[in-house]
């Protein structure tokens, strides 16, 4: 799906302009054109260190979050390749540590367009190359590279031979591309599974652990299930993890929502069991409270956005399938008094599932807000509205933009908000309340 990336830095926008002007302008998937493209760079993926790569359909952005934050705290240089943006086009390549910047991004982007303008490589491709361009020219300790859709035809899948892979909670999402059942979905994600790499998984139901194993054993991967080789337990005041090399007390995770244990038990696990990188158990437990990652149940701060609300906590999230519509259900339990409804705003792009994600949750609303995604393809407002009032939900509106529908609601009863539906929308709403990730 087209990402639509800009920027305010004229030479980073040029190249961007010439990226959609050469690009197919929609995800397809396969390691063809990305082969032929990196090897005309020199295949820098082929000289990179460390790498751990992550899948999955939700909580792999966590994960990565994890990862890096207990490198670092291991005193790790650290390259990391995420997606998407959620403000600038930067924040999906982070250099040894620090975001690149334009200065650099620009050449960077340049060099892969010379090189293979005619290959007809995707954005994602393109990213993905200058991503590994930028790794391979700069001294690091580790990379952390996020899978962006599936896993065996995905862009990162060129990556020979990763320290560790990890695939994170699955769900039903980009059905286009990756196939209508949970069981199509797994054989995908685990796809990045390699010889001599262990593959380590969270617990899914028995037929998609059996076709995960099965996977993972035709590319030679030894697998690591959460439940038979590591396990993670939480109380009221931390994180138990235990496998074979013993059992390790965490911090509960500073990210919010009931299922962060999970993410940082898995990327705890992939450290764990591999050898390339030393990580000792004090940076695992740093991880748990040091890892960042905006836009998964983040608390927005006081900004020109939210100040029509008040003292009003407003939370943002780019959740957008069931599962996630799942998490959340889980996590205001966690969030708020179990009494307390709370209001919605939200923009879903026209090929997710508006019923399934909302209706976990569709009982705690008191008043939802429809808005459109400017630059992508949406449900219409008025569509989400009557979605929302068959759901049960007792007050519904549409607005422009995400300040139309603060404004609406600082004009009702205040409720707790989350803004939510897309990844898209969330970097609408970072920017808009001053809060650009960094």
């Amino acid at each position: 799906m087209p990402d639509h990336a800009t920027s305010s830095d004229t030479a980073v926008q040029a190249q961007l302009d010439r990226l959609w002007a050469l690009s197919p302008g929609a995800d397809i998937l396969g390691l063809d054109r990305i082969s032929r493209l990196l090897a005309r760079l020199g295949d820098p993926h082929l000289d990179l260190p460390p790498v751990f790569h992550v899948a999955g359909t939700n909580g792999k952005g966590s994960t990565c979050a994890y990862l890096r934050a207990a490198l670092e705290a291991a005193g790790c240089r650290v390259h990391a390749y995420t997606s998407p943006h959620l403000v600038r086009f930067n924040e999906r390549i982070r250099v040894a540590g620090r975001l690149i910047d334009d200065a650099a991004l620009a050449p960077l982007l340049a060099e892969v367009l010379d090189a293979g303008g005619d290959i007809g490589a995707s954005f994602f491709e393109v990213t993905t190359a200058a991503a590994f361009l930028a790794f391979a020219r700069t001294p690091a300790d580790a990379c952390v590279i996020e899978v962006g859709l599936g896993g065996r035809l995905d862009a990162t899948n060129v990556l020979a031979a990763p320290a560790a892979c990890g695939i994170a909670a699955l769900g039903i999402d980009h059905q286009a591309f990756l196939g209508d059942t949970l069981e199509q979905i797994a054989a995908e994600k685990a796809g990045i599974a390699k010889p001599h790499t262990p593959l380590v998984t969270m617990r899914y139901a028995a037929p998609i652990a059996a076709l995960v194993a099965d996977r993972a054993a035709r590319a030679g991967a030894p697998v690591l299930p959460e439940g038979s080789a590591w396990q993670v337990a939480e109380d009221a005041d931390a994180i138990r993890y235990r496998d074979a090399n013993g059992t390790l007390d965490l911090p509960r995770p500073a990210l919010p929502g009931a299922h962060q244990a999970e993410n940082l038990g898995l990327a705890v696990a992939m450290l764990r069991h591999q050898h390339a990188v030393a990580v000792p158990d004090a940076a695992l437990r740093a991880a748990a409270v040091a890892a960042r990652w905006p836009a998964r149940l983040q608390r927005l701060r006081p900004g020109p956005l939210v100040a029509p609300l008040g003292d009003v906590p407003v939370w943002l999230d780019g959740g957008h399938n069931v599962s996630a519509g799942e998490a959340i259900a889980r996590s205001l339990d966690r969030l708020l008094p179990d009494a307390t409804r709370l209001a919605v705003v939200i923009g879903m792009l026209a090929n997710k599932d508006p019923a399934g994600f909302l209706a976990p949750f569709a009982d705690r609303i008191a008043t939802l807000v429809a808005i459109p995604v400017p630059g992508h393809e949406h449900h219409a407002p008025d569509d989400l509205v009557a979605l929302a009032a068959r759901l049960g939900v007792p007050r519904t509106a549409t607005a422009a933009d995400p300040a139309g529908a603060v404004a609406h609601l600082a004009a009702e009863p205040r409720h707790p908000l989350l803004i939510l539906g897309s990844l898209y929308l969330a970097g609408r709403v970072l920017e808009a309340n001053d809060e650009l990730p960094d």
